[in-house]
């Protein structure tokens, strides 16, 4: 199993949301590539990051940002958040990227997601945010009337492979990960699935490895140093 630690972006600094609550942001570096870097030294392959402002509108403020992570690192850099049009995919991919997250324009334009797919197979990987068993899109300002197993079960069809699916619930609260659904999606389904969301002790890590997760996202517990990111991807191999 893969670990990925996460850079969540807004005004290019790495930040951290509550359950998605931008009301509740904590600043942890006002340079998110000396994070990335810390990350590459602790023997971490990818970084997960995130736009949290280009989430809610569909721009891209951060994008020097993940440009300068993925040329000045070896890491393997996923983004996602306002990646909503081909140009955005073109220009991220062009940057460096080794692939981006559809999120709320999967949920919104199917055909976008296909096409996308399609055009840069193995590149391309979907979001499914979820709250309450229904996808959030926006930032997760908004609930969507899609569920999440119905949504799988659409990328299943269209040959997306990875899957990064987030607990909304869990998100930031330092609770625990949503074992029991992992599990299902694992169970129903023929993706590669990355857990996001409350990933928070080693016990966490060991329990996604052992129900075949392909990657788990370690983020505020990096941060408060409740997991140390080397013994992670150690207990994940």
């Amino acid at each position: 199993m893969l670990i990925l630690p996460a850079i969540d972006l807004y005004d290019g600094k790495a930040v951290r949301l509550l359950r998605g609550d931008y009301a509740q942001m904590t600043v942890y570096s006002d340079d998110p590539l000396s994070v990335a870097r810390d990350f590459e030294a602790a023997g971490a392959e990818y970084v997960h990051t995130v736009d949290l402002a280009g989430a809610k509108d569909g721009t891209t403020p951060n994008f020097a940002t993940v440009a300068k992570i993925a040329g000045e690192t070896s890491l393997r850099v996923e983004i996602g958040g306002g990646v909503r049009s081909e140009e955005t995919v073109r220009r991220y991919l062009d940057a460096g990227a080794s692939r981006v997250i559809l999120g709320t324009a999967a949920i919104e334009n199917p055909d976008f997601l296909e096409n996308m797919a399609r055009l840069f197979p193995g590149r391309v990987a979907a979001g499914v945010d979820v709250r309450d068993g229904f996808i959030a899109v926006r930032g997760w300002t908004e609930t969507s009337s899609v569920s999440c197993f119905d949504f799988c079960g659409r990328l299943e069809s269209l040959g997306i492979r990875t899957l990064i699916c987030t607990d909304i619930s869990k998100d930031g609260a330092m609770s625990g990960t949503n074992r029991a659904l992992y599990r299902e999606l694992s169970e129903r389904f023929d993706l590669d699935i990355i857990a996001s969301g409350g990933v928070s002790s080693l016990d966490d890590v060991r329990a996604l490895r052992d129900m075949g997760m392909h990657g788990a996202i370690v983020g505020k517990a990096y941060y408060v140093g409740a997991i140390d990111l080397r013994e992670a991807i150690r207990e994940a191999k």
